[in-house]
């Protein structure tokens, strides 16, 4: 036994080793997270190599992404037959093994098939959707700031990462680049995963939880109530996408350069951390309804702020805004999920939810292109955005006064 399991109440939600394992899984979540980022930078090295076109460079992208969404589901099952330990003790080895076979690629297909499979699908989808659904069975009081944080591993993987893997693709090559990558998964990974060997205990994991009563106030099936939330996950990232994804490319239009849009971007997602972990609070207080319902208030204020300014000064403020708007949406759905379903079922449900939060992200990028063409301007993409976040918004709203009508007719 360790020191920490040796201490009275150690074990318990909120407890010391809680944070310990808050703390092992921020670093699995950054570690992991590079599957999705390194293909984006050696985007380039690979367009050269294989001799094919940017639309055909960025196939290995899509194709990681809708590995990362199917194995979220997988990943989120295993994890709850099996503990967490299991899904990030495979992925740690697949991520090894998916960089190591990425290097060793003779051919495009060979590529995409690592990165889809063993890099997406079974490597680094084991970093996200699984952990944040096992840090809410180990905080209750909080829950929501305990979720910020380990959600924040993917936005701190695309920040860290990045210049580092782009710096040595220059240095040794893209293919060293990603045997390096493998290594360097695997050696850090595997003793991190050791802290997380214990399992929660399931009765006490589900304590301020609430399901059967919250659930029982929406007067509506799971089945029904999964829909609804997954629905409501797809629509809030179709118009995340929007800003995330075309941002530098409305910058270059604008005229004023691509490198303005990039700098742009890197604010989104540094306000987005800000705002993931200030949510994290706010969430412990209102809980996660109310704060999707904020975090989706704020995202459709600043959707309308990118119609009327498009001054160089204007998009950078408005860019910042909408970080801070956006970055408390996605770790919301996990404390929903927690708040109206049993705690063993904890994994499986986060993990389809967050996979149609992939999808929309997916969708709402290539959307917003076609509208582009279809119209010469992103204005009209803008508006696309907007019009989906209302859906978002109607379906948090709609479960909100299911709440409100309950109460009022119980009390």
């Amino acid at each position: 036994m360790t020191t920490v399991d040796k201490q009275p109440g150690a074990m318990e939600p909120d407890g010391r080793y809680a944070w310990w394992r808050l703390v092992a899984a921020l670093g699995l979540s950054t570690i992991g997270g590079i599957g999705l980022w390194s293909v984006v930078v050696a985007l380039p090295a690979i367009q050269t190599e294989f001799g094919v076109d940017r639309s055909g460079a960025s196939l290995p992208f899509t194709a990681t992404m809708i590995g990362f969404a199917i194995g979220g589901v997988l990943m989120g099952r295993f994890s709850d037959r099996f503990g967490v330990r299991m899904p990030i003790t495979l992925g740690s080895l697949m991520l090894g093994a998916g960089y190591i076979a990425a290097a060793s690629a003779t051919t495009m297909w060979q590529f995409i098939l690592a990165q889809a499979v063993m890099i997406g699908m079974l490597g680094s989808s084991s970093t996200f959707g699984p952990l944040v659904a096992d840090v809410t069975l180990w905080f209750v009081k909080r829950r929501g700031i305990a979720v910020a944080i380990v959600a924040s591993g993917n936005y701190l993987a695309g920040t860290v990462w990045p210049p580092i893997l782009q710096y040595a693709i220059e240095t040794i090559g893209w293919r060293q680049a990603h045997i390096g990558i493998g290594v360097f998964c695997v050696v850090t990974m595997l003793p991190l995963s050791l802290c997380l060997r214990h399992r929660p205990d399931i009765e006490k994991a589900g304590r301020g939880s609430g399901s059967v009563e919250m659930l029982t106030q929406t007067r509506l099936s799971p089945k029904t109530l999964q829909v609804l939330v997954m629905v409501a996950g797809l629509a809030c990232c179709i118009a995340m996408s929007m800003p995330q994804v075309h941002i530098v490319a409305y910058c270059g239009d604008l005229g004023y350069g691509v490198a303005r849009g990039a700098e742009m971007l890197s604010l989104m997602l540094g306000f987005g951390i800000i705002s993931r972990l200030a949510s994290g609070f706010i969430a412990d207080r209102i809980g996660g309804l109310n704060t999707l319902i904020l975090g989706s208030a704020l995202q459709f204020s600043a959707l309308l702020f990118y119609l009327p300014f498009n001054g160089l000064t204007p998009l950078y403020i408005v860019s910042a805004f909408f970080g801070l708007a956006q970055g408390g949406i996605v770790p919301s759905y996990a404390l929903i999920i927690r708040e109206y379903f049993p705690a063993r079922d904890a994994g499986a449900r986060l993990s389809l939810v967050l996979m149609t939060t992939i999808v929309g992200m997916a969708a709402g990028g290539w959307m917003s292109g076609e509208i582009y063409d279809l119209t010469g301007s992103y204005r009209a993409a803008f508006l696309n955005g907007i019009a989906w976040n209302l859906v978002n918004l109607a379906i948090a709203f709609w479960l909100l006064a299911g709440q409100v009508r309950s109460k009022a007719v119980t009390s």
